[in-house]
C-alpha cells in the first residue's frame, strides 16, 4: 500500500495537469506559474541591504541601518527576503493571496527555500503569520500558512501554526499610509495560545513585508510568550 499511494498521488497530479496546465503569470507560456525565464528577471535584492528590515540600502551609505529602523526599537531580530514586490513576483502574490490560486504555494515556497538554502536564517521552527477569523472565513485559506507548510516539507523545520493568532480585526496594511500608522494599527493585535514557543528560535513566515510593522508586532508577542529571538522570512519587500 505504501508504494501504491505515491503512484496514485502522481497519476491524480498528471490528469489534474491535463485537465487544468499551468500557465506563465509573467508570460503566458505552459508549463509552470514562474517560467524559467520570468524567474530569471525577478528584481532579486542585493547587499548591503538594512540588517533589520532588509531593505537595500545605498552602496556608497555608511549608515549601518536604513532611516525607517534608524532609533527605532524593534522586537524583531530581522527580516529576510529574496525579491522586491514588483513585476512577476508582485503579480504573483496577489493571484496566490487574492484569486484562490493556492496551486502557487509549492512554486513560490521552493523560490524562498532556494534563498534560505544560500542565506540560512537562524531558527528551529516555523510560524506563519495568522489571520483573523473574519479574513479567513472571507479568504478561505491563510496565504502564509500555505507558504509555512510548503517550506517545512522543503526544509525539515517543524511548523506551528496554530499558536500565534491574531485577535484584532484591521484593514489590509496595505491601505495604511505611513511607517507610524501601520505600527499603531498592529499594537496587541496578536496573542499566544501557549507556550509551545518558549525557548524557541522562530522564524515568522509571510508574503510580503512592506513596513515590517505586522512581523514586528508578532515578534512582541511570540518574546513575551517566551520566544528566544524572532526573525522574518518573507517572499518579498515592498519598497
Amino acid at each position: 500500500m505504501l508504494t501504491v499511494l505515491p503512484r496514485v498521488a502522481k497519476l491524480k497530479r498528471a490528469a489534474l495537469d491535463l485537465l487544468f496546465p499551468q500557465w506563465c503569470i509573467g508570460c503566458g507560456k505552459e508549463g509552470s506559474y514562474i517560467c524559467g525565464s520570468c524567474r530569471r528577471s525577478l528584481k532579486t535584492i542585493i547587499p548591503p541591504v538594512c540588517p533589520r528590515c532588509g531593505r537595500p540600502l545605498p552602496e556608497t551609505s555608511s549608515a549601518a541601518e536604513c532611516s525607517n529602523c534608524a532609533g527605532r526599537l524593534t522586537s524583531i531580530a530581522s527580516i529576510n527576503a529574496p525579491f522586491l514586490f514588483t513585476g512577476v513576483i508582485r503579480d504573483a502574490v496577489h493571484e496566490f493571496k487574492y484569486r484562490n490560486l493556492r496551486a502557487l504555494g509549492p512554486e513560490l515556497a521552493q523560490l524562498l527555500f532556494e534563498y534560505f538554502r544560500v542565506n540560512p536564517v537562524p531558527g528551529d521552527v516555523l510560524v506563519p503569520l495568522p489571520l483573523h477569523p473574519k479574513r479567513f472565513k472571507e479568504r478561505g485559506y491563510n496565504q502564509s500558512a500555505v507558504l509555512g507548510r510548503e517550506l517545512g516539507k522543503l526544509s525539515g523545520l517543524p511548523v506551528i501554526g496554530d499558536c500565534l493568532i491574531r485577535t484584532k480585526f484591521i484593514n489590509s496594511q496595505a491601505r495604511s499610509a505611513g511607517v507610524n500608522e501601520r505600527h499603531n494599527n498592529v499594537i496587541d493585535a496578536f496573542a499566544c495560545r501557549d507556550g509551545r514557543l518558549n525557548g524557541r528560535q522562530v522564524i515568522l513566515i509571510d508574503d510580503v513585508s512592506t513596513s515590517g510593522a505586522t512581523l514586528d508586532s508578532c515578534a512582541g508577542t511570540l518574546k513575551a510568550a517566551g520566544a528566544a529571538a524572532v526573525r522574518g522570512l518573507v517572499v518579498a519587500l515592498e519598497l
